[in-house]
This record gives structure tokens, sequence and C-alpha cells, in this order.
């Protein structure tokens, strides 16, 4: 039972028209992307999560994705991350997915490992340095024993019997995902985290199966969607976040982020949520309102995957323009949400749809305007 009804758009408002992946359907192609909130104690979620995601499914929004969620304790961009790695995480989740539901969007969480960027302080306290051992922090692991920062201590190389490890705490944590009631998975393979620093040749250094060519590289992101959708439900959607480019010569790039897709979306994959950068500290970044809507048009089309659109996407007018036009099948907003978290009513006011208001509220706004 949900406290809201799905809205049909009378005006031909794609951004308000239903999208079935497998068998989920989405009110609407709007959704909450995946914002990390630094405030947990040992993983476990509590009612700001309750609160911050259930505003953003009250508010409208089709899709709301829990944060960047560790599979692992070392994969933790910080201490405060949220994280399924025992069941305890799960039973802590299952209220937030619940609330989610019945406000009649779909839950959805990411599953990551920070790699060498783990182990840092939240932003408001210093950010992406790593925190050594002694002041609470711990060792960090990745591809190749190159660290983020110069100067900073390097990275453990992850072995064999460590990769078969990341592994299978993404598998367990994805089991638990779907014991505590979310309805999507997201794989983290982007922003610099462990997955990405595989993909990359600017991180990976490697001279084994999971290292040098293209398809070394892309080993182990294909080997983890393999994993997931061998078991999680055949009917969940599975998507997958990439930085389509590092932005930098020599880097991971949009060629390969192509080729990439085409072997997920193989693999099961059903969306790849597209953004970039973030694996290297010296990146020139051309930040500018949707900058990164053309890889996710020039993914959909090359790959024959559908696409989530996300980076600098405002205005319900750009929006509709995004998925109207085909460069994705939905996007993906932060922190416009976090300004308003009702963002989605409004865009429907905008864009001539009748706002799906709970019914708690929905009364009182439309008796009172």
């Amino acid at each position: 039972m949900t406290d809201t009804a799905p809205v049909t758009s009378a005006t031909g408002a794609k951004l308000f028209s239903p999208l079935t992946i497998r068998g989920v359907t989405l009110r609407n192609r709007i959704g909450v992307s995946p914002m990390c909130q630094y405030c947990c104690t040992d993983g476990l979620a509590d009612d700001w999560h309750l609160v911050h995601l259930g505003s953003r499914a009250v508010g409208g929004a089709g899709l709301v994705f829990a944060e960047a969620t560790a599979v692992t304790p070392e994969g933790r961009i910080a201490p405060g991350d949220l994280g399924l790695w025992n069941d305890a995480h799960a039973a802590a989740l299952a209220p937030v997915a619940a609330f989610i539901r019945r406000m009649g969007a779909v839950p959805g969480i990411q599953l990551a490992h920070a790699g060498r960027k783990a182990s840092c302080l939240p932003p408001w306290a210093g950010g992406a340095r790593i925190v050594a051992a002694k002041d609470g922090g711990w060792d960090v692991v990745a591809p190749s024993a190159i660290p983020f920062f110069e100067g900073e201590p390097r990275p453990k190389a992850l072995g064999r019997g460590g990769i078969e490890d990341v592994k299978q705490a993404f598998v367990a944590a994805a089991r638990r995902a779907v014991a505590a009631g979310f309805a999507v998975i997201e794989l983290h393979a982007a922003h610099g985290y462990l997955l990405h620093q595989f993909l990359s040749p600017l991180s990976n250094q490697r001279e084994d199966a999971y290292g040098g060519s293209l398809e070394n590289r892309m080993r182990l992101v294909l080997e983890v969607v393999a994993a997931l959708r061998g078991v999680i439900p055949a009917d969940m959607p599975l998507f997958t976040r990439i930085s389509a480019t590092d932005w930098m010569d020599g880097g991971w790039d949009l060629e390969q982020s192509v080729v990439l897709a085409t072997e997920m979306a193989a693999l099961g994959v059903d969306v790849v949520d597209v953004s970039s950068g973030a694996l290297v500290p010296q990146a020139h970044i051309p930040v500018a309102p949707g900058f990164q809507v053309p890889f996710a048009a020039a993914i959909r089309e090359r790959a024959g995957v559908m696409t989530s659109a996300v980076g600098l996407i405002t205005e319900p007018e750009q929006a509709e323009a995004i998925v109207a036009s085909g460069q994705a099948d939905l996007v993906l907003l932060a922190r416009e949400m976090l300004r308003s978290p009702y963002w989605a009513m409004g865009a429907a006011a905008t864009l001539g749809v009748e706002p799906a208001w709970p019914q708690q509220y929905g009364y009182a706004v439309k008796r009172h305007g």
C-alpha cells in the first residue's frame, strides 16, 4: 500500500512517463542520486537516513538511491559511511526501504568499495586525505600500489585472494540489499573508487589477468556484474555507475566506456549510470550544466543499453529535454535534491503535470494552492 498514486502526464511530458526495467516500474524518470552522508556509526543507518531518503520519496522522485554503501569496513570512504557487510546493517536499512516504497517510489542502493580513496575524513573535517591508522584510519587496498595523492602512504596491491574476497563481499552485500527490501541495486564503478581503479590504466599497472589490456582491466567489474546478476532476483534491475572519462590523456575514456557498457549489458546490466572523473586529483573537468549528458547519450546509442544522466541537472525543462530527446532514459539529481527535496513536485507543475502529492499533503495543497 502506498500513500500516493502514479501520475500520468496529460501534456506528453516524457519526464513524467513511467519507466519499466525488468520487473520494476518507476512512476517517472526522476531519480535521487546516491549521496554520501558520512553520519553512520559502525555503518548503521539511523533516523537521518529515514528522513533524508524518505523526504525525497515524499517529494515525488521515482527512484531513490541510498548513498554509496560499503561492502567491507575497509571499503568505506570515511568512518561514517553506510555499510552492508553484516546482517545488522540490512535490518537497519529495511525501514528506510519500506518507507520509500510506501511513498510510491522505488528504493535503490549503491554498493561500493573505495579502494585507495578509503580511510578519509568527511568533507567538512578535511576530506580526501588518508587518515593514518593511529588516528582512526585503516590500511587501504588498490589494484596497484599507487596512492591517490602524491606523498600519501602507498595502498596495498590486492593479490588474487584479495580480489576474490572483494567479489564475495559485493555478492554478500547484494543478498543483504535484497533482504532489506531494496528493488534496485547499483554497482559503483566510478569516481575513482576500487572498481574504477581497476578499469583505468592510470591507477592499474598490474601485469596479471587483471591488468594491462582493456579486457584484463575490465575483468573484475565484469566478474562482479556476473556474480551479482547470479544472486539477485531475475526481475530486479541492476545498474552500474561508471566514469565515462578520467579527463586525462592516457586514462579511461569514452571509447573504453562503450566497450565496457556493451559487455555489461550482455551480462545483465540494465542501466549504465554515466558520470565522469574523480580518478586523479589533477584532472581538469569542464564543469557546466549537463556537461556529462553527451556521454550518456553516446553510450546509450552505441552500446544499446539504457542510461541515466547525472551532473548539474537542475531545471525541469533541462531534465525533460534530456529524456525527451533520447539522450538518456532517466535523470538522477544530487545537489539539487539537497536544495529542494520536493523538486519533482515543482517540475511536474512547471511541465503541466498534476503533482503526485501524498494524500496527507495533497488535500491541503490542492485546496489552497
